[in-house]
């Protein structure tokens, strides 16, 4: 009986897979360089059967199996990688969701053609940290940040922010 389980779990990402496929040959999806489903979708699957919903039940039987598909088509369409930690897969309910982490927002954002990196800093209490706001651009510009070694303290955090670099 386990067996069976897990050959209809495994399926699931074999049916996405399919899926994927099938779009990119249509020209309906395209990934990212360098961005391997297949890799990303077996990655998933282990870590999927490792997953439990709050109730301490796998998710693979918990979860439906359409809400297991549309979580791992949405990994793939946003080129997420869960084994370089740029996804997670939370469970509400009976349904499975992709959660994108830091990370994936970072690894989407450098996908964007004029993005050289992305830059976050830790604002501690102490730090010089100035801002203005631009009624043109309608955008908050920092105008002076000054951080001191000595101020690195987990529990006195002010404030964060991040900076792209374009190219």
């Amino acid at each position: 009986m386990a067996n069976q389980v897990t050959v209809s779990e495994k399926s699931i990402t074999d049916d996405v897979l399919s899926r994927v496929n099938e779009l990119k040959t249509k020209n309906e999806l395209l990934t990212p360089g360098h961005y391997s489903p297949e890799n990303a979708l077996k990655s998933a699957y282990l870590i999927l059967s490792e997953t439990l919903d709050r109730n301490k039940k796998p998710v693979l039987q918990s979860c439906s199996k359409s809400s297991i598909a549309n979580a791992l088509l949405d990994m793939v369409i946003q080129g997420l990688s869960p084994a370089k930690k740029q996804c997670y897969f939370v469970a509400y309910g009976n349904k499975l969701q992709l959660m994108r982490s830091y990370m994936g927002t970072v690894a989407v954002t450098k996908r964007l053609q004029k993005v050289k990196d992305v830059k976050a800093y830790c604002i501690y209490e102490g730090d010089e940290f100035e801002t203005t706001f631009d009624l043109d651009t309608a955008t908050i510009k920092v105008t002076k940040f000054n951080p001191k070694l000595e101020n690195i303290d987990i529990k006195k955090i002010d404030g964060a922010f991040a900076v792209i670099v374009g190219n």
